[in-house]
């Protein structure tokens, strides 16, 4: 019996409509999986019914995969697609397997010699980055800085200190209620002529991309507190 396929689909990172996001190739095979591994089932119920509203959620089953998850039973979770059937894996915003526990999954498949296939959509890392300005031939991810306030500024330093040296671009994320700590230990402990992008709300009507250096980012920053953001900081090329 041949193995079916693994999708990694891409889901919109907080838009009410996937029209502009998700394309039809992609759409169309979606509506067509039964079988899904989910961050959020709740998310993933409404994501697929914005990709079609007769999607018949009933005859789905759905396999949550979190931070909570136990490791072993992601084996079960891809114990259909051992049996022909094909699955989706869907995270809770962006690109299932970065940044994301989608990654797990993807990890298994390849030691079970399972097909994956992931699927083009949005992907805030990169939207970030191409709209920054900055090098896109020497960057990293570096996801949720530390809680600690020392410790997320030696991190910050060292991020400045590389793009110095190398000009390499370094992005990071934080929660939505930590975005005003994160901005201001950045305006406090970094260079006047430091460059620092700040992406916010990518793809939703009140996205804002913008790249300045830490000087005149002290006397245009805004309120970040509820709204998704990476952060970048670069060299302007």
């Amino acid at each position: 019996m041949a193995t079916g396929i693994i999708y990694l689909i891409p889901t919109t990172l907080g838009g009410e409509t996937t029209n502009d996001i998700t394309p039809e190739a992609v759409r169309a095979q979606v509506i067509e999986l039964r079988y899904f591994i989910v961050e959020s089932v709740k998310s993933a119920r409404r994501y697929l019914r914005k990709l079609d509203r007769t999607f018949p959620i009933d005859d789905c089953r759905f396999f949550e995969l979190n931070k909570k998850t136990d490791a072993g039973a992601i084996y079960s979770y891809i114990k259909p697609a051992k049996e022909g059937e094909n699955i989706g894996v869907l995270s809770e915003a962006g690109c299932p397997g970065v940044a994301d526990p989608g990654a797990a999954v993807v990890r298994l498949a390849h030691e079970e010699n399972i097909r994956v296939q992931p699927f083009v959509g949005p992907s805030s890392i990169l939207l970030a980055l191409m709209g920054s300005g900055f090098s896109g031939q020497n960057f990293a991810f570096h996801g949720y800085l530390p809680k600690d306030r020392k410790d997320r500024i030696r991190e910050m330093k060292n991020f400045e200190g590389d793009t110095r040296r190398n000009g390499a671009t370094h992005l990071f994320m934080d929660t939505p209620f930590r975005n005003m700590n994160v901005l201001d230990d950045l305006l406090n402990e970094l260079s006047d002529n430091t460059m620092l992008c700040i992406a916010s709300n990518i793809t939703l009507p009140t996205e804002s991309i913008k790249t300045m250096s830490i000087k005149d980012w002290r006397e245009n920053a805004y309120d970040l507190s509820k709204k998704p953001a990476i952060f970048a900081i670069g060299k302007v090329q």
